[in-house]
């Protein structure tokens, strides 16, 4: 189940507020994201932000990703905790996507930034998108990697989207003078207070990533020896991981999981449906 916007944007800021299906969701994937896979089946780009669905009373767990011109062999997904209760109330969640950054927010607090560099080449998403919001059954994968499937007998699943906010250049995507065409827009989003971590949100994303990311691509020697170009390493997050991407040590939750501290997938059609399964 899901919806998706009418227009494609070549670049913007997107955000919704979220809340969370209550009870056993264990095998459901809840996702805000963009993509333009409808018309570039092949080469597509995509930003996600996927909620992996939730064995109740555990600590809800969500990931991002970025697939730029087709690379879903290169996945970028980084792993997390949430510091709250998800089901409670609605939280704001938020992408932007600009010719040179990509910043992922979970209510005031930047979570993730992608900067742009040339090394990326096509890996940078880069082609006009639409906007999704969709809820499915991924058995197959996404709670603790599909061993927890959907238990149907606590349908229906209701995921609730509310306060939308789509802010880009509105595009033909087979329009070849898209630069231009969006020169002005794409200058004025660049210019948004949002589009730059400040200092405090520097410190704030710093707090959130230490202490509930638990999986990032850029510390995966495994998969990635050489990581990819995008990847700043950090020394004060690298030592918190294996070189499998993931912590050394078990993770400590921090606070509990009422604190309310503000500060692409294989299988998945954004029109596919499931039973049960609904976006209010």
């Amino acid at each position: 189940s899901g919806i998706i916007s009418s227009d494609y944007y070549n670049y913007g800021f997107f955000s919704a507020s979220i809340k969370m299906p209550s009870e056993h969701t264990a095998g459901i994937v809840v996702a805000f994201y963009t993509s333009n896979v409808d018309t570039f089946e092949r080469n597509h780009d995509e930003l996600d932000i996927e909620f992996l669905g939730n064995t109740k009373g555990k600590p809800w767990r969500f990931q991002t990703n970025m697939y730029g011109n087709g690379s879903v062999s290169r996945g970028r997904e980084e792993r997390y905790r949430m510091w709250f209760d998800p089901t409670i109330d609605s939280h704001r969640y938020s992408i932007l996507w600009t010719p040179r950054n990509i910043i992922f927010y979970v209510d005031e607090i930047p979570i993730r930034e992608v900067i742009r560099n040339k090394e990326m080449k096509g890996d940078y998403p880069s082609k006009p998108m639409s906007v999704y919001a969709t809820i499915w059954d991924a058995s197959s994968w996404a709670t603790n990697g599909g061993q927890e499937k959907v238990d149907y007998k606590y349908q229906p699943f209701i995921a609730e989207f509310t306060d939308l906010v789509l802010e880009g250049c509105i595009v033909d995507p087979t329009d070849q003078l898209l630069s231009s065409n969006c020169t002005d827009s794409i200058s004025a989003l660049i210019g948004k207070e949002y589009s730059t971590i400040t200092s405090d949100g520097r410190k704030s994303m710093k707090w959130f990533r230490e202490k509930y990311m638990y999986y990032s691509y850029c510390y995966d020697n495994l998969r990635y020896p050489i990581p990819p170009p995008e990847c700043i390493i950090l020394p004060s997050e690298r030592d918190l991981f294996k070189d499998s991407g993931r912590l050394r040590e078990r993770m400590k939750f921090h606070g509990g999981i009422h604190h309310r501290r503000r500060h692409g997938r294989n299988g998945r059609n954004s029109r596919r449906r499931s039973k049960g399964v609904a976006v209010v």
